[in-house]
């Protein structure tokens, strides 16, 4: 994906990304989605970059069109983290303070608003790991900080039988799938990519020192906001 960023933001002849799931075919992204301004990004981003304030970590930045509009729009200080370098390279080149690293291995800073958009939940990978993401997530904010992340319940793609019961695989959570990225020809090895239920993440957090709320739904998609507790 930092190789479609990087070729895009060149105009290196940059081609669709293909991005498939182990329970989705082949579909086709183009690599301008990844630069769109604040009028082409769906209600859940909008409604996130109107809340955030303070100081703001934006995690698996991209492109960084969320990070650039936060800057130069609202003129918060951000920092963009990607794990991609071409990525991060280009976030530079676009104005935006960045660092290349694992959020896991990232720290030293804390912050007032830490974003995940774009299923900001699949970077926790299973719901085994997900304790870490969240206990690393919350050295990272202030004390009266906040945490804005996004997912989508994808029990909607699994098939009904008649009397409305859902085939869901045996053995695992349903919403923890391979995720896979091609470009030009080239194929990166799957990621564990996780999908979670509002319920789900709500038990998760709580369980980790957090109170949380759903700030909004967009049909199986939502918005959530994470802070500490007060006791914590």
């Amino acid at each position: 994906m930092g190789k479609a960023v990087w070729d895009y933001f060149h105009s290196e002849n940059p081609e669709n990304l293909q991005t498939e799931t182990s329970i989705s075919e082949l579909d086709e992204l183009p690599v301008a989605y990844l630069f769109r301004d604040f009028e082409e990004m769906n209600s859940i981003e909008q409604k996130a970059l109107e809340l955030a304030q303070g100081k703001v970590l934006d995690i698996g930045a991209g492109a960084g069109s969320h990070a650039l509009y936060l800057q130069n729009e609202r003129n918060l200080d951000v920092l963009a983290l990607d794990i991609s370098p071409k990525s991060t390279e280009v976030c530079n080149l676009r104005g935006i303070k960045t660092v290349c690293e694992n959020m896991l291995d990232f720290s030293g800073e804390t912050f007032d608003t830490v974003l995940l958009l774009m299923n900001g939940t699949g970077i926790f990978e299973s719901l085994e790991k997900i304790d870490t993401y969240l206990q690393k997530l919350h050295t990272l904010i202030n004390d009266n900080g906040q945490i804005l992340i996004d997912s989508t319940d994808i029990l909607y793609m699994f098939d009904r039988d008649e009397d409305g019961g859902v085939y869901i695989p045996a053995g695992g959570y349903y919403g923890e799938l391979d995720y896979v990225v091609h470009y030009k020809g080239e194929s990166e090895d799957p990621i564990k990519w996780l999908y979670l239920d509002f319920t789900t993440l709500k038990n998760a957090a709580e369980n980790n020192d957090f109170t949380i709320e759903k700030i909004m739904q967009d049909e199986d998609s939502y918005l959530a906001r994470l802070t500490k507790n007060r006791y914590s």
